[in-house]
């Protein structure tokens, strides 16, 4: 038996080796770990079965009118021009006497809903809608009234309702995104704001397109790569995986870079999946000419066709700025702006009812708020001195939905006779948001995300589920 005797170096070299060994077994283990990472993009299960699995929200941004709409004031004739008993309520400007709508209202369907005349293909569509005529905000201002409606606070920063979503039901399709927002023409005002998911992981944000544009190639950036095949993009990417693996191990905590690190997979897999999806014209022409012509017709169609392939939540955007925001001339712009959109949408909940997905696909449309009833009088720089427009006004408006599991042919709650306030069963944005994830299956106080030592939820601490719209 020989007794080995190390020499102090030798004692100190053989110890090193053994702490780098064990580090490297750590470092290996992390590895393993990180190349495990759960997409959190995969299907998962709400608290309870919801009716719906999709929701498609239809935005008319800058406040389309109600009493232009789909709130008829008959009083609004008998008043015109002529002041309110008890005077105006506060608007963001001042306003002055009634001012009736320029367009006739006329009752369709079975429930016989009344609808605007510019809006005659909806109108055949009332009887799968349920129209909330006393929805109610905080202030009569964009800015603060877009967040409020999307991402459920006025003021501060936080999550918008399709990253919630996305956050808690994931995407059925792997290879598209799960939150898709189109706008043709550009960006709303507060642009990414609307959609982007905060202090939530940046894979639930928005993924956002521009529908002026028609080529796949243009509406998506390097949807294709001409450079490589697509075996050797692959072959690319798992090195490039690997690499970012090893280096997301030691940062795991990191939401940032695992979002990252998800985009270069999905942007790889949406190369064939999303030149399929987003081009309309692989569609028969009939289903084209059912939803016309137009960024409108385009992204309507292609909502229909992203739904259809699983993906979770998609917004429409009626356009840039915004163009609902008629101070003057709103007989004029309403008539435009309803005529670019109101044959897409009502195809959209045809095609959706006639394929049988209107029952699981919830649909949503809203302003931020509506408009007055009286007349906006013209200030020094703003409408050119003309008194034929509205107002803002987030006293009363009105939001319809269809499809998802709310009723048909159903009206809930109402504003005054002019159209101004909501006075009977008022839905504050919180509630239609609460009603928005109950139909999905969701208890809107227990979707919450713990940040910065709270738990935060998309409605704050308010909201009541609108029970009397679900079917």
């Amino acid at each position: 038996m020989y007794e080995t005797i190390y020499s102090r170096r030798e004692m100190l070299r053989r110890c090193g080796m053994g702490f780098g060994a064990l580090s490297c077994a750590t470092l290996l283990a992390d590895e393993a770990r990180a190349a495990d990472i759960k997409n959190p993009m995969l299907p998962k299960q709400p608290h309870f079965a919801g009716k719906a699995k999709h929701v498609i929200h239809i935005f008319l941004n800058g406040g389309a009118s109600q009493v232009d709409t789909f709130d008829p004031k008959p009083a609004l004739e008998k008043w015109a021009g002529k002041s309110i008993e008890g005077g105006n309520l506060r608007t963001e400007r001042k306003t002055g006497g009634v001012m009736a709508s320029p367009f006739k209202f006329k009752k369709h369907g079975q429930s016989g809903i009344e609808v605007s005349e510019i809006f005659p293909h909806l109108g055949e569509c009332v009887d799968d809608m349920t129209f909330i005529h006393s929805m109610h905000a905080n202030v009569p201002n964009h800015e603060p009234s877009l967040m409020l409606m999307n991402c459920g606070e006025s003021n501060l920063i936080r999550p918008c309702m399709g990253s919630w979503v996305t956050y808690g039901m994931g995407t059925e399709n792997q290879n598209l995104p799960g939150f898709v927002v189109m706008c043709p023409g550009g960006y709303p005002i507060k642009e990414s704001a609307n959609w982007r998911s905060a202090f939530l992981p940046g894979v639930f944000q928005g993924t956002h397109l521009d529908t002026n544009k028609q080529k796949v190639e243009d509406l998506i950036a390097n949807i294709q790569n001409n450079q490589l095949p697509y075996e050797r993009q692959r072959e690319q990417l798992n090195l490039i995986q690997k690499l970012n693996q090893h280096h997301f191990a030691a940062r795991s905590s990191d939401t940032q870079l695992e979002s990252r690190i998800q985009s270069f997979e999905l942007a790889y897999r949406m190369q064939m999946e999303a030149t399929d999806a987003f081009d309309v014209t692989r569609e028969p022409k009939h289903i084209q000419e059912m939803y016309g012509e137009g960024a409108h017709a385009r992204q309507c169609l292609m909502a229909r066709r992203l739904v259809e392939r699983g993906v979770r939540f998609v917004q429409l955007w009626h356009g840039q700025g915004q163009p609902w925001d008629n101070h003057d001339d709103l007989e004029k712009n309403h008539a435009r702006l309803a005529k670019q959109c109101d044959q897409p949408i009502a195809a959209l909940i045809k095609d959706l009812k006639q394929r049988g997905l209107l029952d699981d696909t919830l649909i949503v449309c809203s302003g931020e708020f509506g408009r007055t009833p009286v007349v906006e009088l013209p200030t020094p720089g703003s409408n050119a001195g003309k008194v034929n427009g509205r107002d803002h006004n987030h006293y009363g408006f009105t939001a319809w939905m269809a499809g998802g599991g709310v009723k048909g042919g159903f009206k809930y709650g109402a504003t005054d006779e002019f159209g101004f306030k909501a006075v009977e069963n008022p839905v504050h944005v919180h509630d239609l948001q609460a009603t928005i994830l109950h139909l999905l299956g969701f208890n809107h106080e227990k979707l919450t995300y713990r940040y910065s030592g709270r738990d935060f939820r998309l409605t704050d601490v308010h909201g009541q589920v609108v029970q009397d719209v679900l079917a």
